[in-house]
């Protein structure tokens, strides 16, 4: 029984071991990690003080002359989406709709308008539904000053039951930069008696 423990806990290390040097050797190109932060940082103690480069695109390394350190971050975070272009205003008709009662599994779409009442031209870079059931299209192109346009929410409901109250959040250069529109719903089962 004692040696088979001992087996377990050779196998483990040795497991770590191999993944322990498949990440600083793929990842750094040498030395060992001795931190790893939950951020997607890791410190890596470097062999004779040496950075050498890493072949991944989306990893980048400073090396610490004074602690042989050497810090390696993963590019492929998500960083926060900036909006571009110089800011402008929306008015949006209405930013709440309730599509009233609705079955499940059917397709429901509602579509906001708005205006860009500002001075510059409205980028919309990004509109996010708060889940997979609620889908909106946005305008691409810019939106001049004083036209119009339209955000078309679509919202299947699936097997979800009940009140539901769901969101899209558009991401513009406008002040605040987010906007959030609510779409709310009774889903009823389909077999249920109108």
């Amino acid at each position: 029984m004692n040696e088979n423990i001992k087996d377990y806990l050779l196998y483990g290390v040795a497991a770590l071991t191999l993944i322990n040097s498949y990440f600083v050797f793929t990842q750094s190109g040498s030395g060992r990690v001795i931190e790893t932060p939950s951020n997607g940082t890791a410190l890596v103690e470097s062999r004779g003080g040496d950075a050498q480069s890493i072949n991944e695109p989306s990893i980048s390394k400073s090396f610490d002359s004074q602690s042989g350190r050497t810090e390696v971050k993963n590019g492929n975070q998500q960083q926060p989406q900036k909006p571009s272009g110089p800011p402008t205003n929306v008015a949006f008709n209405e930013m709440e709709f309730d599509f009233g009662t609705i079955k499940q599994n059917s397709e429901n779409v509602h579509v906001f308008k708005f205006i860009n009442t500002g001075p510059n031209p409205l980028i919309i870079q990004d509109a996010k539904g708060s889940c997979g059931c609620t889908v909106p299209k946005y305008p691409k192109q810019p939106v001049a000053p004083g036209e119009e346009g339209e955000i078309e929410v679509v919202y299947k409901p699936g097997t979800q039951r009940g009140q539901q109250t769901k969101t899209v959040t558009l991401t513009a250069n406008t002040q605040p930069d987010k906007t959030v529109l609510k779409i709310t719903a009774m889903v009823e089962p389909e077999d249920a008696d109108s």
